[in-house]
């Protein structure tokens, strides 16, 4: 995102950062902490909310967890320092994911068995997240996930090779779903503490994504929907070949300007921030941007997805990101046909290309 964009935006806590293992209080009983991530994008948010619950013993005190980290050692050491220094002496009542992403529920088994509690997220997420760490081959692995990307034009057989070789990405990081769950849906009021947050599901980003909002502290645990400095990754996979999820996405976060526009945002990467309606806006215009520059690529020479690459993202990307980027292309040359402003053409070489009408 541009600097001048960034600046219209609150850090509300400006450049603070909570160290590994340790916590930084966002709200009364909310708060904040970061675990490493081995990508470019090299961190994510996760939050503890002050729980309680009424047991026949009488009530209980203790914490929500939202979302997990991945599974690997150092998510698992840096959660032993939080429980060692960070809850006050009290346990886990429950771990919330925002989807099935393996960043937000990668130990969600751990957690859930380490404390003895309760997964609560979508059912369309954990299904999707028991599926995949289960299949032999994901999204992003196998011979399935290499064909699309052929298909859409990735010509580079070193690439291509990796993405067979790969038997199940998601299954590294997400080693174990827990076989049973709450379910989160839209609309679902959740009294978590002493205060309510209302589920808001968001489509596109994953299948059934819910956000968290409390009225009475203004807080909106925002998961992936609204990133304050990025976008949202918003693709298509080979699982789903047709799928046309942008539109899908940009109607959720268009529906979130119900929420306060001076509403604290807890996004999963980044910084809390306020500025709500603007950030909204801006992710609006990023797509609608992007979509036109489509159209003009497209608009002398047929293109496939891979093709457009260049076009859409000016920056250099590793393969972990060029996947997650084809992927981000197909969903807006889908979301273009759908709206019949591009036709599809099949090449001799069998690539699939598009054309501007």
């Amino acid at each position: 995102m541009a600097n001048a964009q960034e600046s219209e935006l609150h850090y509300v806590f400006d450049d603070a950062l909570p160290d590994r293992g340790r916590t930084i209080s966002v709200a009364p009983g909310v708060l904040w902490l970061r675990m490493r991530l081995p990508f470019a994008l090299d961190h994510i948010n996760l939050w503890l909310l002050r729980d309680h619950e009424d047991t026949p013993a009488g009530r209980r005190e203790g914490w929500a967890i939202v979302d997990c980290g991945i599974d690997n050692d150092d998510t698992r050491a840096a959660w032993e320092q939080v429980f060692a220094d960070e809850l006050q002496g009290l346990p886990v009542l429950r771990v919330i994911c925002t989807h099935m992403h393996p960043d937000h529920i990668g130990l969600a088994h751990w957690l859930t068995a380490r404390w003895n509690c309760r997964l609560w997220i979508s059912a369309t997420d954990w299904n999707a997240a028991r599926v995949a760490s289960t299949a032999i081959g994901d999204a992003h692995s196998g011979h399935g996930a290499a064909d699309f990307y052929a298909r859409h034009g990735m010509n580079d057989p070193v690439a291509l090779a990796k993405v067979r070789e790969r038997s199940n990405y998601y299954a590294t990081m997400v080693k174990q779903v827990p076989a049973q769950y709450r379910r989160l849906m839209h609309g679902m009021r959740l009294r978590i503490g002493d205060h309510d947050w209302q589920c808001i599901a968001g489509y596109g980003h994953a299948p059934e994504h819910i956000a968290l909002f409390c009225p009475a502290l203004n807080v909106l645990i925002s998961g992936d929907m609204v990133l304050p400095r990025i976008s949202t990754n918003i693709s298509v996979y080979d699982i789903e070949p047709e799928a046309n999820p942008l539109p899908l996405y940009l109607e959720s976060i268009a529906a979130m300007r119900s929420l306060p526009a001076d509403a604290c945002v807890l996004p999963s990467h980044g910084k809390p921030f306020t500025g709500l309606h603007r950030r909204i806006d801006q992710l609006l215009t990023h797509h609608e941007d992007r979509c036109t520059e489509v159209l003009q690529a497209c608009a002398g020479t047929p293109l496939s997805a891979a093709e457009l690459l260049p076009v859409m993202f000016k920056r250099e990307l590793d393969m972990h990101q060029t996947t997650f980027a084809l992927g981000e292309s197909v969903a807006h040359v889908h979301a273009l046909q759908s709206q019949g402003r591009l036709r599809p053409l099949d090449g001799d070489d069998g690539v699939l290309r598009f054309e501007t009408i």
